[in-house]
């Protein structure tokens, strides 16, 4: 096994920097469609469950993953990432002491679950159904860390076709088991279910395309390795759990599940383009970018295009959904309850805009082994967070968490400071020039939505001058540059 992973994994060997370079543009283009396609369903299946699921429900399923998520942080001390940003060769035995030690803190998460369950059914006053749908994340979570290495073998050989098609498969059956349950009017149950049956197939599938025999083993010199870039990383995800999940636990003692439910539905709208732009490119350029990590000026190259392609999708995305939401709140039967929500999402989105430009570089310095500055971005954030969330939803309810969020997401600025003292990309290129061609697009939309009736034959009308008025000013800000990487893109995909 260790020979198998030598010849295949070596990247001075099997791969070059060029061929770093045309996986990482092919990866960027196939996570691409599998998100659009994950996505469309994603967006059905979000709207059904708005008209099939109540606010109190959707608070619920927040704060249960909330705990979960919090959880799952202890179940691993970053050596999967430590894997994928090796520079070196990985061993059967790196691998097996990765397997070995998260199964162990796994099990020893799950314990800890079941015995905590009466606190949170006390704390967040569960019912019998969140206690299940708390049971089922566990074992979800069991799943998941199973697929672990099969995942970091395919990313660190960027062999993202093949990584996505479990992917697909688990989004694609998560939506379509809970819409239906939901239908079928089984409220909490449907999450239960749908998560279930996302972990099998998750795992079939994954060890189907690539095959791998689990093992126990330890070894304390490739442990002390991964260790040394493992703990900082996993150092940055406990913060980002205490920002993130930790807060949205805290929430719900604040606002109640209801309120948490119209503050969650705003999130999770507001950062839909992220999830459909952002978080697939994260996943090619943290290998990409290890890679480069001695070439400087290709790298600066490739951050540029990286932070552009995110900022030039995200952008308008949001753009449109702002100016959207509004409308199709009034004319989806069974939506006004959310219009409590249309404020926060506009203030959440504030955050979206700045970690679309942003987010790419603190990838960028754990792909260089910059991982103390990455460490102490997220302290920063962290504090903020917990400093403005609580208190602006004290004094103002949901609006004035949602505020909190905006404020931190200004923040997001700095790490554009520090990046560029480490690699000089292009700032305009990457983010000013998308952001003055979706101003334009967003003033454009605002005017026809004060003139065009309120039904659906608006909706298309203003979202198709949206695109097309984005896409031509793009043209005269970009030139013939935007249709070259088109080109580029489709030589890749199609590419052996």
């Amino acid at each position: 096994m260790a020979e198998f992973v030598d010849e295949h994994l070596d990247p001075t060997t099997e791969i070059t920097l060029e061929t770093v370079k045309t996986r990482a543009v092919k990866g960027v283009a196939i996570l691409t469609g599998r998100t659009f396609i994950l996505s469309l369903v994603s967006l059905v299946a979000t709207g059904l469950l708005g008209a099939f699921l109540t606010e109190s429900q959707f608070g619920i399923f927040f704060i249960v993953s909330a705990i979960v998520n919090f959880l799952a942080y202890f179940s691993d001390v970053g050596l999967a990432a430590a894997l994928i940003q090796k520079k070196d060769k990985v061993t059967d035995y790196d691998l097996k002491t990765t397997f070995t030690i998260q199964q162990g803190l796994v099990i020893i998460i799950l314990l800890a679950l079941f015995l905590l369950t009466p606190v949170f059914q006390k704390v967040y006053s569960l019912s019998p159904d969140g206690k299940l749908l708390l049971y089922a994340l566990g074992i979800s979570l069991f799943l998941s860390s199973l697929k672990t290495i099969p995942s970091v073998l395919l990313e660190r050989e960027l062999n993202f076709p093949k990584l996505v098609i479990p992917q697909v498969l688990e989004g694609i059956c998560y939506q379509l088991v809970v819409v239906f349950f939901a239908w079928r009017g089984f409220g909490i149950k449907s999450f239960t279910f749908a998560i279930l049956a996302r972990g099998v197939v998750g795992l079939v599938a994954i060890y189907i395309i690539r095959p791998w025999m689990p093992g126990l083993a330890f070894s304390r010199k490739s442990l002390r390795k991964l260790l040394s870039f493992g703990l900082p990383y996993q150092a940055n995800t406990f913060l980002a759990t205490i920002k993130d999940d930790g807060m949205t636990a805290f929430l719900g003692g604040i606002l109640g599940t209801a309120g948490l439910g119209i503050l969650g539905w705003a999130q999770k709208w507001a950062y839909y383009p992220l999830r459909l732009f952002m978080d697939h490119v994260l996943k090619v350029t943290f290998p990409a970018f290890s890679r480069m990590q001695e070439d400087k000026e290709q790298l600066a190259r490739s951050v540029t295009r990286s932070v552009f392609f995110v900022c030039f999708l995200v952008f308008p995305t949001v753009a449109g959904l702002l100016v959207l939401s509004p409308i199709l709140i009034k004319i989806i039967p069974r939506y006004g309850k959310w219009e409590p929500a249309l404020l926060p999402l506009a203030l959440i989105s504030v955050n979206t805009v700045f970690a679309a430009a942003t987010t790419q570089l603190t990838n960028l310095f754990n792909a260089i082994g910059k991982i103390k500055i990455t460490f102490k971005l997220m302290i920063m954030w962290t504090v903020l967070t917990w400093v403005f969330v609580p208190y602006l939803a004290i004094k103002f309810g949901v609006n004035g968490a949602a505020l909190g969020y905006a404020m931190v997401g200004v923040s997001s600025a700095v790490p554009i400071y520090i990046a560029r003292r480490y690699v000089k990309f292009s700032l305009v290129y990457a983010v000013a020039k998308p952001g003055i061609a979706t101003l334009i697009m967003f003033t454009l939309m605002l005017l026809a939505r004060n003139i065009l009736p309120v039904n659906f034959l608006s909706v298309f009308v203003i979202g198709g001058l949206g695109a097309i008025s984005y896409l031509i000013c793009a043209y005269f800000i970009f030139g013939s540059s935007i249709i070259d990487d088109v080109k580029k893109i489709s030589k890749a995909i199609f590419s052996r």
